[in-house]
């Protein structure tokens, strides 16, 4: 089972599919987060540098320069989550790559969050015509992947923005496509290269002939 109680009581609800299975990251593959979080950040007194591809360290206060706690940045990511249908609009070209592999594909979003929030981000998915089945999981990943697949040998795809998270999810499913995506590129900058049998993709036109192939759509 998931690592996650909870993301595995999730997973439980959902109808048995067989079909190939397409699990996807919701912050920065799905919903932009880093362009419109400085935003937020600003409008709460915050700035954000990119340093280092982490938030703590690189939230400031606006008034005094001071580097915010962990503390006041986790308070300022619940807030923003909080109101992300005021902030959060869909990647480029991800709406219509789901269009595509809708009908042929299984498709569920597991988003790396609080489950307090899956409710929000459920009605703002909705807004958007997101209609895929929505996961939340506060631990790894690749566990919740292993128990979507089931007992089959299904061909899985999963896109992500996180190095650790696609990591994970070689760790519990071995064959699985595994590609890496993000919302903003001149952020690759300060990750380290990918792992072995991670594809790097630009966006969403580049990525979606990449998943047919994969899931032999």
């Amino acid at each position: 089972m998931s690592d996650d109680p909870e993301t595995a009581r999730q997973i439980a609800e959902l109808a048995r599919d067989t079909r190939p299975l397409l699990v996807l990251d919701v912050d920065d593959v799905i919903l932009e987060f880093i362009r419109p979080f400085p935003k937020f950040l600003q409008s709460q007194g915050y700035s954000l540098r990119l340093d280092s591809f982490r938030l703590t360290g690189n939230v400031t206060e606006i008034g005094s320069g001071s580097i915010a706690e962990k503390e006041t940045v986790s308070a300022l990511l619940a807030a923003f989550f909080a109101a992300q249908a005021e902030w959060q609009t869909v990647t480029a070209g991800a709406a219509e790559a789901l269009e595509t592999f809708a009908p042929d594909a299984e498709i569920v979003l597991l988003t790396a969050m609080p489950h307090r929030h899956r409710d929000a981000r459920r009605a703002h998915l909705d807004r958007l015509g997101l209609h895929y089945p929505l996961l939340t999981t506060e631990m790894a990943k690749g566990p919740a992947i292993k128990v979507l697949r089931g007992a089959t040998e299904r061909p899985v795809a999963f896109v992500d923005d996180m190095p650790h998270n696609l990591a994970s999810a070689r760790q519990s499913v071995a064959d699985a496509h595994l590609f890496h995506l993000m919302a903003d590129n001149s952020l690759r900058r300060l990750l380290p290269p990918p792992d072995d049998g991670v594809f790097v993709v630009e966006d969403w036109p580049d990525a979606t002939p990449r998943i047919a192939e994969a899931l032999r759509l």
